[in-house]
């Protein structure tokens, strides 16, 4: 695995560099929380060991600004306080467990396994649709772009839904009809066009990158802007 350990106590970082190492796994060490903001939005990594009393940035706020960021990548928090209070605002902030200091390598090798195997089994299971930073949530039926929630109808939902499963291809008005409002073409009916309109203005407005694109003649598409 690919893990990032942000560590401001050179002795503690290089025992869980070395002993990382020899495990197999690949690992970069950040000696402070600016440091260690900057790799891990950077680059993905498969889990992050981060200390809570950090230069810079702090463990909580760290962790705070990778979930509000929906970065999932699974977060065990070290440090040297070890009350309940703690250990629950550690883990209200997003860390995936906690470690007090001192502690035994093989328990954080046990902690590690742990938490990956956590998020492996929740990503497999997770329906998600995802295009640039549009999310929609097939089990939960919920839409979010840029981290915040979007409210859409019924209707609305069924339509984006559908062109998130067909990104990357024009679909036809009928096409949309029958698979969306499962009705039969009508000649000069524009729901079509109406539902599409509602859908750009809560998707689409005030966002830089625009997704749903119409191909004149044809029908619309969900695709990333570059794209069309």
């Amino acid at each position: 695995m690919k893990i990032l350990v942000v560590e401001d106590e050179p002795a503690v970082a290089s025992l869980i560099r070395r002993g990382l190492t020899e495990e197999g796994h690949e690992v970069s060490v950040a000696m402070d929380g600016t440091t260690g903001w900057t790799m891990a939005t950077g680059d993905p990594f498969d889990a992050i060991i981060l200390d809570l009393m950090l230069p810079g940035m702090n463990g909580m706020e760290f962790c705070r600004q990778l979930r509000a960021g929906h970065n999932q990548t699974p977060v065990i928090m070290l440090t040297a306080l070890g009350t309940t209070e703690n250990v629950v605002a550690g883990l209200n902030h997003g860390a995936d467990d906690y470690l007090v200091k001192p502690f035994k390598f093989s328990e954080l090798l046990a902690r590690l396994a742990a938490v990956t195997r956590r998020v492996q089994r929740h990503a497999s299971s997770a329906n998600v649709l995802r295009l640039e930073d549009l999310e929609v949530d097939i089990d939960a039926k919920l839409v979010r772009r840029g981290g915040e929630k979007i409210n859409l109808t019924a209707t609305e939902y069924r339509l984006l839904e559908y062109l998130m499963k067909q990104k990357g291809r024009v679909l036809t008005r009928i096409n949309l009809l029958e698979n969306v409002w499962d009705i039969n073409f009508e000649l000069g009916t524009n729901v079509v066009d109406v539902y599409i309109n509602y859908l750009r203005k809560k998707v689409d407005k005030g966002f830089k990158s625009k997704l749903i694109h119409t191909v004149v003649g044809m029908g619309y598409v969900l695709r990333k802007e570059e794209e069309a």
